[in-house]
């Protein structure tokens, strides 16, 4: 057994941190004291604590450091991967953020979406598995890429047969104030139950309104520019909304070039009532 000062040390936690880890549950002592209140810890506790220092270090959340070590170590490398992918494409939108700025102060009255047309097709009915989360702007990216991640691999682990595309539905307006629902989509085809966060629906058969965006056009804010030529083209056009606007991702994604086609802006519509009638 070591007392708090000699696990802290061969831990490289403190004092203050292994408190905060024992009133979070991420880290509890072996044996707490009853009269003096002085903590104890096993020499076997020495390997998680080091692990928790090393995810801290790289500024993981406690909540995701619980359930990276929740389990396997084979399990924790999975959940490790998918945080870390999550991380790399947070930073990466920051960056690609930030040199649409500069290149808005750079050209400025120059258009920020160059023109393209709002065309119509019909989706049929589809199946759908879902994850569905409250999110900011900020932090939607790294949603979107951890939870197609763990979608994607319950939909294997099933032998369910995908599409490749990926969808994300927004049922609110998701601004770097406020947080709303979306809902991240993988169809797929076959027998797949659900399982913890990742629900198994149909989505109905529709008509949509789209346009289609490089892989470079789809960063925030530039990607709003999308949606108001959408938004725009459905106004003028008459045609009610009968769904929450999407993101169509296309199959391959992360490997095409900054110039591919790559993400379907869409608006669910229906035909214009006819004049005369209700």
């Amino acid at each position: 057994m070591l007392t708090i000062s000699e696990f802290g040390r061969r831990s490289g936690l403190s004092h203050k941190a292994l408190r905060l880890y024992d009133v979070s549950g991420l880290l509890p002592p072996a044996s707490v004291d009853p009269v003096s209140g002085y903590r104890q810890y096993d020499e076997e506790q020495l390997e998680r604590a080091r692990r928790i220092s090393i995810l801290r270090q790289v500024e993981m959340p406690l909540a995701t450091i619980s359930e990276v070590l929740a389990g396997t170590d084979e399990q924790a490398l999975i959940r490790l991967d998918r945080w870390w992918a999550a991380e790399q494409a947070t930073n990466e939108s920051r960056r690609a953020t930030v040199e649409y700025l500069r290149d808005r102060l750079l050209r400025a009255g120059s258009p920020g979406l160059d023109p393209r047309p709002v065309l119509v097709r019909d989706v049929p009915e589809t199946k759908i598995a879902s994850i569905r989360v409250d999110v900011d702007q900020q932090a939607l990216v790294g949603v979107i890429v951890a939870s197609t991640l763990e979608i994607r691999a319950h939909l294997t682990a099933a032998g369910a047969a995908m599409t490749g595309e990926s969808w994300v539905l927004f049922h609110g307006a998701v601004t770097p104030e406020n947080e709303a629902t979306v809902e991240i989509c993988l169809p797929f085809d076959g027998l797949v139950d659900p399982a913890g966060p990742i629900g198994i629906r149909i989505e109905p058969a529709h008509t949509e309104a789209y346009c289609t965006i490089s892989r470079e056009e789809c960063v925030y804010p530039r990607i709003m520019l999308a949606y108001d030529l959408v938004e725009d083209w459905v106004r003028d056009s008459g045609h009610p909304t009968t769904g929450p606007s999407r993101e169509i991702y296309h199959a391959d994604f992360r490997e095409l070039t900054d110039s591919d086609p790559a993400v379907d802006v869409a608006q669910p519509i229906k035909a214009p009532p006819i004049k005369g009638q209700r």
